[in-house]
């Protein structure tokens, strides 16, 4: 479902809106972006008093099994009408940011405006509460949390030690640093160590680690500061070294991780260990990398080598989860009262004995963890051995504008297609090359004047230094100042000649640019943006990927190359791209709503 208004020049703050449009939208399986039902349709009526949830993904699924048990609950009896809550899919940290704007929620539909809020942390309920106000996230109370670990490939963790030895942060910065890598531990041939992490933008997990590295750094088990955060940036800075790339979701990086495992390489070539929720790691070892809605009849397959989780030694921080009915504007005193029913109806033991069937874990301790909590699914009920506590608001703050400066220095390609089918209107008054354009534009301040970017454009009948095919409209070279001088040459592309869609060709232009001069150190990656199918290469398709796929493969290149594809309006050749994306361990993004394209190419972004 799309809203169908008209969408004009984006700020960086529009951004934030269009997301939660579309994630709002989406009110689907975890991590999965396409909508449900037909446009503006919404929810269907029942005659009950109609409850939004506006969740973070991994909880959507357990939400709808407590959803539908509250309906046989004494404090749904106790209403004087029925209640029907339904969950819908919104980041924490994007829902923090435009409840912190102070709008409306920005659905045309007020069936999906939320009347209660669950976000993985109340770290974002409170940083709403400090910046805009506290009335408008209420009461938060913890129904369940879940502990933020290391998931590693049992093989790597045990190289470490694992079980018997802890591992802290600290160790394994060390094997970051370590130039012999693997190595270092008499396993050359898994290569360099190496991360990922969500963007604690968007991720309560992706900030939850950059506060455990600076309570490692510091060696204090509570009462973080800021100034111990300003002390520990070095430490931070080393450790972000390791990152392959950032994301918006673990789901994401651990279904790359379970392809390549289920290919019989063990995914040691893509990634050494994952910083995620524990919740995350046993869905990924039932065989459910993403976290999405198992329908009836399904079957799930666990990977060939699971996932164990590593407590740091020096200490976890914990998603709490807690639930609230907003203090919006739009909440009715009927929605409010059922809202507050249903979360009261959380905390009971009826609810909470549903809680570890998902992977959470229950506030009550009365209620057994069951058969999920066990070494068989890489998980030790016993850890963490001590907890972190959340910071202060300004701590949290300092920690988030720190990572700013010292996550890992990126040299990003954009290749944007401006074929003749790039004319084509999407629906909102933009064309494609429209919606192309301003999403590049909007997501220009994500990076720093040291990251480097480029823009080239590729249809046939154009000449460039790079090439046929290729129209060069900034070389890639440290951003600098020039933000405004790239947003003026992205205008242009108004203007250009559009032909054909020699799209292969033009990947592995880039692609050997790129790897010419990719340095370790730095997040490598090529934004492919293309509408249709390639139609006038030289290359094939297999040439492509058999000339692509070598620098990510075991005993490859310390400085891979990754492409990012996005496959934009519903012409695009989804499966050819998904290929390319596999064959770096890139990722691709689906626009296949071309309305949605500011929303992907900000997810896209967010990656470096």
């Amino acid at each position: 479902m799309s809203p169908r208004r008209r969408i004009l020049r984006r700020t960086p703050a529009a951004i934030a809106a269009t997301a939660l449009i579309a994630l709002v939208l989406s009110a689907c399986t975890p991590g999965d972006d396409t909508g449900t039902d037909a446009e503006g349709q919404g929810f269907p009526s029942d005659g009950c008093t109609h409850i939004t949830i506006a969740t973070s993904s991994e909880k959507v699924n357990m939400l709808d099994k407590l959803a539908e048990a509250f309906k046989d609950s004494p404090e749904h009896d106790g209403l004087k009408t029925c209640a029907t809550v339904r969950p819908i899919n919104v980041s924490s940290g994007n829902a923090a940011r435009y409840l912190t704007a102070g709008d409306d929620w920005p659905s045309d539909d007020h069936d999906l405006w939320p009347t209660l809020w669950s976000p993985a942390s109340t770290v974002w309920t409170d940083r709403v509460a400090a910046a805009a106000s506290a009335n408008l996230v209420g009461e938060p109370a913890s129904f369940t949390r879940t502990p933020v670990v290391f998931g590693m490939p049992e093989p790597m963790a045990k190289a470490l030690g694992w079980p018997d030895k802890p591992i802290s942060i600290t160790d394994l910065s060390q094997l970051c640093q370590d130039p012999e890598g693997w190595g270092s531990v008499g396993k050359d041939i898994w290569g360099a160590f190496k991360i990922s992490k969500t963007n604690p933008n968007t991720s309560t997990t992706g900030l939850s680690t950059i506060l455990m590295q600076s309570y490692e750094a510091s060696g204090k088990s509570a009462d973080l500061t800021s100034a111990d955060v300003d002390a520990a940036a070095d430490f931070s800075r080393v450790f972000e070294e390791c990152v392959i790339h950032y994301g918006d979701t673990t789901g994401n990086v651990l279904s790359t991780l379970y392809d390549e495992t289920q290919n019989g390489s063990n995914g040691s070539a893509y990634v050494s260990a994952v910083a995620l929720e524990e919740t995350s790691l046993l869905n990924y070892n039932q065989g459910n990398p993403d976290s999405h809605t198992v329908q009836p009849g399904e079957t799930l397959t666990p990977p060939k080598t699971k996932l164990v989780a590593v407590y740091p030694a020096g200490g976890s921080m914990w998603s709490d989860n807690p639930v609230t009915v907003l203090g919006a504007q739009w909440v009715t005193a009927e929605q409010r009262t059922a809202g507050e029913a249903f979360a009261a109806f959380l905390q009971t033991t009826d609810a909470q004995k549903i809680l570890p069937e998902y992977g959470f874990r229950p506030l009550d301790e009365s209620v057994p963890l069951g058969k999920l909590f066990t070494a068989n699914f890489g998980v030790d009920p016993a850890q963490p051995a001590v907890t972190l506590p959340k910071p202060d608001v300004d701590v949290i703050s300092t920690a988030i504008d720190q990572w700013t400066q010292v996550r890992k220095p990126s040299s990003v390609l954009e290749l944007i297609d401006i074929s003749g089918s790039m004319d084509d209107p999407i629906g909102d008054g933009r064309s494609r090359l429209d919606g192309a354009i301003q999403g590049a534009q909007t997501t220009l301040d994500h990076f720093r004047s040291t990251d480097e970017v480029g823009v080239w454009a590729f249809t046939t009948g154009i000449s460039s230094d790079a090439g046929e095919g290729i129209q060069i409209l900034r070389d890639v070279t440290a951003l600098g100042s020039d933000g405004e001088k790239l947003d003026s040459s992205l205008e242009d592309l108004h203007y250009a000649q559009r032909n054909g869609t020699p799209l292969y060709d033009a990947i592995l232009t880039a692609y050997e640019a790129m790897s010419e001069r990719a340095e370790p150190g730095r997040i490598n990656a090529i934004v492919v943006l293309s509408d249709g199918e390639d139609t006038d290469s030289a290359t094939s398709l297999d040439s492509l990927i058999a000339k692509i796929g070598k620098s990510t493969k075991e005993g490859g290149s310390d400085a891979p190359v990754r492409i990012f594809p996005i496959a934009y309006g519903e012409g695009a050749d989804t499966s050819a791209l998904q290929r390319i994306a596999d064959a770096t361990g890139g990722q691709l993004f689906d626009a296949s709503n071309a309305e949605r394209i500011d929303l992907v190419f900000a997810s896209v972004i967010n990656n470096f």
